[in-house]
Formats: structure tokens, sequence, C-alpha cells
């Protein structure tokens, strides 16, 4: 039976330390603060960012929700990202994303502030992931990989790392971040050749194809490490990661399980950038 990699003792553990952060930032006259920033009523955008909320009032860090209806003008929230940039006391903004079709997201993205990008979406943050200068923040989800792996004593240098995926949000960033832990990294994707035999090859196995049980058991091996970083719902309304838990879990030597694994860091991860953000200002 493989350990399962749970995200609660992650998130946890990571709170513990940033509300200590916390009390010292504000003993030098620094509330960390974030702004979150969203258009529309998207559900999935709501549940996190209350989630987020929750995990910043443990910390001690204030938050400030910028809400636009759905029919703002790409104007509109230009000002509002402007407005942010040019605010002192605000150290990081959550965007939410994808921003209504009439809005033109990448003039957006481009707009904020590396410095204040708490997760990873301007280009400015994607050049520090690539150069490893440090200027900006990585996505929450490809950060909390590494804490996960981190948490549980899970070495990664010297490790061959394989990734399922290549997206701006998981893909490439956590492949970034694990070749900056000094892993050997292979990305994967649809058109790789010999996807089962290459992800097999792994020590450590990231999923992050957003396809629901596209990692089965002829992907896997015994001792391997398995990331499932894939939110699927089922016609049955049930979340399912990317890897058929069932299939390879008495296979490999541990699994994060589909909920309550890498998703339940991020919210942790969010908060933890923002303490960051503060303390790089004094």
């Amino acid at each position: 039976m493989a350990e399962l990699l749970k995200g609660a003792p992650v998130a946890k553990a990571i709170t513990a330390q940033l509300t200590q952060r916390v009390e010292a930032l504000k003993e030098k006259g620094v509330v960390p603060t974030l702004s979150i920033v969203r258009v529309g009523e998207r559900p999935d955008d709501i549940s996190y960012e209350k989630g987020a909320m929750k995990r910043c009032a443990i910390c001690g860090i204030e938050v400030r929700n910028h809400i636009l209806p759905l029919e703002a003008t790409e104007d509109e929230l230009l000002a509002v990202i402007e407005g942010i940039n040019k605010d002192a006391s605000i150290h990081g903004v959550l965007l939410f994303r994808p921003l209504p079709k009439h809005i033109n997201e990448a003039r957006i993205c481009a707009a904020l502030a590396p410095e204040k990008d708490m997760d990873g979406i301007t280009d400015g943050s994607m050049a520090g992931i690539f150069s490893g200068s440090g200027m900006g923040y990585p996505p929450c989800t490809a950060q909390a990989c590494i804490e996960i792996l981190d948490h549980y004593g899970i070495q990664i240098e010297g490790k061959k790392a394989t990734v399922l995926g290549r997206s701006n949000v998981i893909g490439k960033p956590v492949s970034l971040l694990l070749l900056g832990r000094n892993a050997t990294v292979t990305i994967c994707h649809t058109r790789t050749k010999d996807l089962p035999g290459t992800c097999a090859a792994a020590e450590i196995l990231i999923a992050a194809a957003g396809k629901a049980g596209v990692v089965s058991a002829q992907h896997v091996s015994e001792g391997q490490i398995i990331l499932d970083v894939g939110i699927n719902v089922t016609e049955e309304g049930s979340l399912v990661g990317d890897v058929d838990f069932a299939a390879v879990e008495p296979i490999v030597s541990a699994i994060t399980p589909v909920p309550a694994g890498v998703g339940s860091v991020t919210t942790a991860v969010l908060a933890k950038h923002v303490v960051t953000a503060a303390e790089k200002t004094l």
C-alpha cells in the first residue's frame, strides 16, 4: 500500500511558519496584504476565494477584494490593476482567470507588476522562474508540488522526474522548479512516443495533463512517487485526478490523493508568497 501524501499536514506546517513571520512583520509596522481581483461570479473562483481568505485570516494576512461585474470593461479592470500597482500597502495580487472573452487577458496580465504577482501569471514572473533570479513567484499549484515533496522528506536532487503536461500553469513551471532543485527532468505530452514507458521510467511523476485517469497502471512502476495535480469532475459529479488511483496506488511507493492532495496546499503557498513579498518591502 502506497503512502498517502496528503496536503493538509503540509498546509498546516506552512501556516504555522507564516503566522510567526506575519507577527514579526507587524511588529515592524508592516501588515501583509493580498488583493483579490475577480470579474464575474464563477463558482470555482468564489470557492477558491473563500479558501484563500480563510487561509490568510489564519495567518494574519489582510485581504482586500476587488469584485467587478461580468460586464466590466477592460479599461475598468486595468484601472483596478494600476491602482493596486501604485498602492504600497498591497503586497500581492490574486487575479482570477480566465477573464471574460471581451477582455484581453494578455494585456491585463502584462499590466500587473511582477513583484505583486502571487500566482505566476505575468511574463516577468515566468522569466524569474526561468532565470532563477527570484523575481516574481511561480504558480501556486506548481510550488505546492515542491512543498509536498519537501514536507514528506522526498529528495529531489539527482532524481529522474517526469512531468506529464506542458501548460504554463503547471507543466512548464513545475519542470523549471524541479530543474532548479537539480532533478533530471523530462516533459511529456500527448505526442510523446511510448508515453507509458517514459512515465514508468521516472522516480518522481507529476501528472498534470488535465484528463481523468490518463495515468494507468502501465504508466507507473514500483517505488515511484506520484503527484496528481489533476482536478476533473466525473459524470456522477465526483472529483478525480489524472491518475487512476485504484489501479496505481497498489504499485507505487507514495501518491497524492484527489481531492485532499496538491490542491489543498495551494492557498498556503499563496499566503507564503504574500508574506515573502511583504518581507521584501523591508
